[in-house]
């Protein structure tokens, strides 16, 4: 039986990798982001992708978009929740309050909303369960300098993930998270430029391919939901993550 997978935030980066290589592999993939054009080019000459354009932060359109890839799949097996989004940097008073409440909007309120629609469906489905993937970071441990709203809404998702994987046992409902460091995408492309323009003395930013993070998802996905990785973090080898770099 085919396998499925929805994936948020599919339509560039981590999520846009990850929905490639699942197709790639055979799985029935649910495409969800806003920009439904960017949706169409992933899914173009794709037979098991599912073009699902929906916001995350909006309930309604999150409901619909599950449902219609459930009628579609067959089955939700797995959920990617990884759409997120990293506003403008600052210290805690520099820092607009729309942008604050646009972090947690996207990067806390819409990977609940998700995560709250992929249990329920794998709970009543048959065979009942399925698995759950956080798209946390790195910055849940050690954060960046002037990131507040991105540093606060990803440890948030630690505190999500560890809830689900305890309340999932009774419905064979697994989730782990994976925290992901310097990926080679658009957002951290910029967040490179940001730093070397701060600080133009400064060593360039050590990244890797965004297809290694995909891999370590798709490692994920594939185990037997008697297993689970609770917790994984893949990243540049170089980063200046343990220790004092």
């Amino acid at each position: 039986m085919t396998k499925s997978i929805l994936v948020t935030g599919a339509s560039s980066g981590i999520g846009r990798a990850v929905a490639e290589l699942f197709l790639g592999r055979g799985w029935t993939v649910g495409l969800l982001a806003r920009r439904a054009e960017k949706l169409a080019q992933i899914a173009e000459g794709q037979r098991r992708a599912v073009v699902l354009p929906a916001d995350v932060t909006d309930p309604a359109a999150v409901e619909a978009a599950f449902d219609r890839f459930c009628t579609e799949a067959g089955r939700i097996d797995v959920v990617f929740n990884n759409a997120g989004i990293f506003t403008p940097p600052g210290t805690i008073d520099e820092i607009a309050l729309e942008d604050w409440f646009a972090a947690v909007n996207v990067n806390l309120n819409g990977m609940f909303l998700c995560a709250r629609a992929g249990f329920a469906r794998m709970r009543h489905q048959n065979p009942r369960g399925g698995r759950i993937i956080n798209n946390g970071s790195i910055a849940a441990h050690v954060p960046r300098p002037n990131s507040v709203p991105y540093a606060a809404t990803k440890a948030a998702i630690t505190g999500l993930t560890k809830s689900l994987s305890l309340d999932g046992r009774a419905y064979d409902i697994a989730c782990g998270q994976i925290d992901i460091g310097n990926a080679r995408t658009p957002m951290v492309a910029d967040l490179a430029q940001r730093q070397a323009e701060a600080q133009p003395d400064a060593p360039p930013m050590d990244t890797f391919d965004v297809a290694d993070a995909a891999r370590s998802v798709l490692h994920m996905a594939e185990l037997p939901l008697e297993a689970n990785v609770q917790f994984m973090t893949v990243m540049a080898t170089k980063m200046p993550y343990i220790g004092r770099g």
